[in-house]
């Protein structure tokens, strides 16, 4: 090892052949590492036991304390006092009397009952789903849990149970493959509607296309109604309804309707009394319309 450490230090000292312009480099002496005294090997084990050790290990420290789950969300916020849980517990009824009837109306359609009574059932479904929330409102006991209850009923009731009481209806005046087809085509747009409308901002003038609850009133009352018209009519109005469920046209809510002249009003209800199969086909042409021909308006005074 010494005339290895010689040897090093004798090359490090060589005179390196200088360049053109380049500044002299002086050689100076490296002084040579004092020797240490030769130890036995007793002597070196005791100084290796309390060398330190690099790098230092380090210190892990194990969480003895399990991370605190976060605290679960009421179903009702608010004070929950006796009063107000009643009240929700009235709303949640209704929401669930609406589901129930939207099963009533499957197991009866599947079980080749008349699809009327299915149809009935329906308009019921309606009926509890414009309860819950007014209720909610009134009582003020709204809440997201509410909300989704509410969609989940929606669905079950108005995208499933509407479709299959229309095949119900419809069967063996169509192809089945055809049928089968329309009706799943409203359950996919049923479930697109409600996801946009749990997600998008509420406009309080008009819907983003035609409301769940009002395509499964037009599909149960042209059932009840049995509207005479072929098959393919029907099932072509039905797409129709599908397809609206889904669109961006601004459709007018009920009480800017009822806010119409009143002798604007008057015109179907005379109609019902006179002709109601006619009256209610023309009343719901004229609705999905109004969509494409309001949308065109706004079109037309935002360029302006």
């Amino acid at each position: 090892m010494r005339q290895g450490g010689s040897f090093a230090r004798q090359m490090l000292l060589v005179r390196v052949g200088r360049q053109r312009g380049a500044t002299p480099v002086i050689d100076a002496p490296v002084p040579s590492a004092p020797r240490l005294p030769d130890l036995d090997p007793r002597s070196l084990a005791q100084i290796e036991a309390l060398a330190p050790v690099s790098p230092a290990p380090v210190a892990t420290v194990e969480a003895s304390v399990p991370p605190t789950p976060p605290p679960p969300i009421p179903l009702l916020p608010g004070d929950r006092t006796v009063s107000r849980r009643v009240k929700f517990a009235v709303v949640q009824g209704c929401t669930l009397a609406s589901l129930l009837l939207g099963m009533t109306a499957i197991m009866l359609a599947v079980a080749g009952a008349d699809p009327r009574l299915g149809a009935a059932c329906l308009l019921a479904c309606i009926t509890f789903d414009g309860l819950d929330g007014a209720l909610a409102r009134k009582f003020g006991v709204a809440s997201p849990f509410g909300v989704q209850m509410d969609s989940l009923g929606d669905m079950t009731s108005f995208g499933i149970a509407a479709p299959v009481v229309v095949y119900a209806a419809l069967r063996g005046e169509v192809p089945t493959g055809v049928l089968i087809g329309t009706c799943a085509l409203v359950a996919a747009c049923a479930a697109i509607r409600l996801a946009r409308f749990n997600v998008s901002p509420k406009d309080g003038r008009f819907f983003c296309g035609v409301p769940t609850t009002m395509a499964a009133a037009v599909l149960a009352l042209s059932v009840l109604l049995g509207l005479g018209l072929p098959g393919s009519v029907m099932v072509a109005g039905v797409a129709l309804i599908a397809i609206a469920m889904v669109s961006s046209f601004p459709y007018a809510k009920l009480v800017k309707v009822f806010r119409l002249p009143p002798w604007l009003l008057l015109l179907p209800i005379f109609g019902a009394l006179l002709n109601p199969r006619l009256t209610f086909g023309l009343v719901v042409l004229a609705y999905l319309l109004s969509g494409p021909l309001l949308w065109a308006y706004q079109r037309k005074h935002a360029r302006a």
